[in-house]
């Protein structure tokens, strides 16, 4: 009978302690407020620009030698940082070490860009080199490298300078006594 009568009250308490906890529970709003996306607005002109670059063995962009520029500076941007970033390599995989004029060409109506890839002469001096993205992620890495001992090296002068911060006794001028009923803090 007491288990009876100790099983309803647990349940008279949770039903209690529920509703108690429903009533302070503040309710949530309708909706979160919408973020504001930005609108993009792309041209409504055809663009075009050339970019002339030299690849390595690997097919590897190794730098870009020179550009023609359309008159929208973000185009212009995007597309010379797309072609440091390419690999030209013929079908089979291998590639050629020459001079590629790789053309953008932006359609406002269908708001495509095509990309053409186009050898202009074979050959070069720079077929050894390391492409322009390995050079961009390895001077990447280096600073970020450099970046993290700089920061070990803050955080242990700061570890050394807290560590010859005087103690709360020195700093109110209390000596420490050897008695445990004594008031002070410890060092």
């Amino acid at each position: 009978m007491l288990r009876f009568a100790s099983a309803a009250l647990v349940a008279t308490l949770a039903a209690t302690g529920t509703a108690a906890l429903a009533a302070t529970t503040p309710k949530p709003s309708a909706s979160p407020h919408a973020a504001h996306t930005p609108s993009i607005h792309l041209p409504n002109v055809p663009l075009h620009t050339e970019v002339v670059v030299e690849v390595n063995k690997k097919g590897q962009v190794v730098r870009v030698k020179s550009t023609k520029q359309s008159s929208v500076r973000t185009f212009n941007l995007q597309t010379i940082g797309n072609a440091e970033q390419m690999w030209i390599r013929r079908p089979d995989g291998t590639a050629q070490v020459g001079l590629y004029r790789v053309t953008y060409d932006y359609d406002p109506k269908t708001q495509q860009v095509s990309r053409h890839v186009a050898l202009i002469s074979a050959g070069g001096s720079w077929g050894d080199q390391p492409g322009a993205a390995t050079v961009m992620i390895n001077l990447a890495h280096k600073q970020a490298v450099e970046q993290a001992k700089y920061y070990q090296e803050q955080q242990k002068k700061q570890q050394e300078q807290n560590a010859k911060l005087p103690t709360l006794n020195q700093i109110r001028g209390v000596q420490q006594s050897p008695s445990p009923k004594s008031a002070t803090l410890p060092p």
